[in-house]
């Protein structure tokens, strides 16, 4: 089993995430812990949020208030929902949670089965609970519930493999080639994406860019396609790699095969609905092209805007990290095309959305969830916050944990120091 920690400082996007899941029939709530139950069973975004302000409101200093944990056993291991919930109360009980609110969902939209548990890290008397080496604290529970439950054991490799992160080229430090190629020769199993023009966009997160080259040979029309690094503005900074020294997946050949299974998996994928509510939300609650980046970035979600030498915005692309899949906005919807953004961010008339696609017109209002007495206690002054910055969920591109390493490595000299 792998445990994943999120860290983020806002309930909302967190509860959204999840929810969203429950409300298409891929996920379910398990437990609630220190949360009141509704009469019907029945909850909702804006309900399971104001459960949480009364801690969030207490709190003075924490600024990453949000705990997302997920608990992720072998794709082979059967795992009932009884064993997810006691699995997921005693996780919280030892890292320090137990006395927290919190949310137990289950994710039924892949093959792995696995749940995530949406708490908060401040106390009702607004003071943070420690959370010093929790991750180290959260591998020794993990590996207690592989024996407890019979699971399959999470091997060295697997836990390295779980917390990749692939890292940008930096063209200062030299070596492109070994750089280009620690991205290019692995983004393939991990990522979908259905055109040239998206992968392009996904390796622009890497500092990376693809180019077609075209010609003859020995009178054969000949595709081949060649990588190189660029700087910060997009320029280019080092010579074209051919990608035959990356192996056949970088070439072209092999990325057009998976560019037409990646657009025959998306057509079904249940995250385009999630994505495009999730990017119409955005739209509603920014005011300009920092805040929209801003707020999807803290979802795990980067955007990619392509420009003209004049500025038009010719084209939008998402790339959604928790599902590993990159969207087109036309893709996603007509409503989130290049033209709607050029329209918003160069000419400043920001679109209106129907009422009927903003999610929280259907599921996240609480006039119909009557609840038990217990919810009474709850202030009602605190409005409800429409920001949903949220932490960086399992995002592979998005940088490393230094607090994790740095612990590693300070272990790793104690070791030495006794030898």
């Amino acid at each position: 089993m792998i445990a994943k920690i999120g860290k983020g400082s806002n309930m909302y996007g967190a509860i959204l995430y999840n929810q969203q899941k429950v409300d298409r029939e891929n996920g379910a709530v398990l437990l609630l812990n220190k949360i009141p139950d509704t009469m019907d069973g029945r909850y909702s975004v804006a309900y399971f949020n104001k459960c949480f302000e009364p801690y969030l409101s207490a709190n003075i200093k924490t600024e990453k208030t949000v705990r997302h944990i997920s608990l992720n056993p072998d794709p082979k291991d059967e795992v009932s929902d009884e064993q997810f919930t006691e699995m997921a109360q005693e996780y919280m009980e030892r890292m320090g949670y137990g006395n927290q609110p919190y949310i137990v969902f289950k994710h039924t939209d892949i093959d792995r089965m696995h749940i995530h548990i949406v708490s908060t890290c401040v106390g009702i008397d607004g003071k943070k609970i420690p959370d010093d080496y929790d991750h180290p604290r959260s591998m020794a529970i993990c590996r207690d519930f592989e024996t407890k439950y019979n699971l399959h054991k999470a091997t060295e490799q697997e836990q390295k493999q779980a917390n990749k992160v692939f890292k940008p080229v930096d063209y200062h430090k030299g070596d492109i080639k070994s750089q280009i190629a620690s991205v290019v020769r692995h983004l393939p199993k991990y990522y979908s994406f259905p055109t040239m023009g998206s992968y392009n966009a996904l390796l622009s997160l890497f500092n990376i860019t693809a180019e077609e080259v075209k010609g003859e040979r020995n009178g054969q029309p000949v595709n081949g396609l060649v990588y190189v690094a660029v700087d910060e503005n997009g320029n280019k900074a080092s010579n074209p790699f051919k990608s035959s020294l990356f192996g056949k997946d970088a070439g072209v050949a092999q990325l057009q095969k998976h560019f037409e299974q990646s657009k025959e998996k998306m057509k079904t994928n249940p995250v385009r609905s999630v994505l495009k509510n999730t990017v119409e939300l955005a739209m509603h609650t920014t005011s300009n092209e920092i805040e929209f980046r801003k707020q999807l970035t803290e979802h795990g979600i980067n955007t990619i805007v392509r420009r003209n030498d004049n500025g038009r915005i010719y084209g939008v692309t998402f790339t959604d990290h928790e599902s590993r899949s990159v969207w087109n906005g036309s893709q996603l919807d007509r409503n989130l095309s290049a033209n709607v953004f050029n329209d918003w961010w160069n000419n400043g008339n920001k679109p209106e959305l129907k009422t009927q696609d903003n999610p929280l017109s259907k599921t996240n209002t609480i006039d119909n969830q009557p609840t038990k007495d217990l919810f009474e206690f709850i202030p009602q002054e605190h409005s409800q916050n429409f920001d949903i910055g949220l932490f960086s969920l399992l995002p592979d591109a998005q940088g490393v944990d230094y607090k994790e390493e740095t612990f590693a490595k300070r272990m790793k000299k104690k070791k030495r120091r006794l030898q």
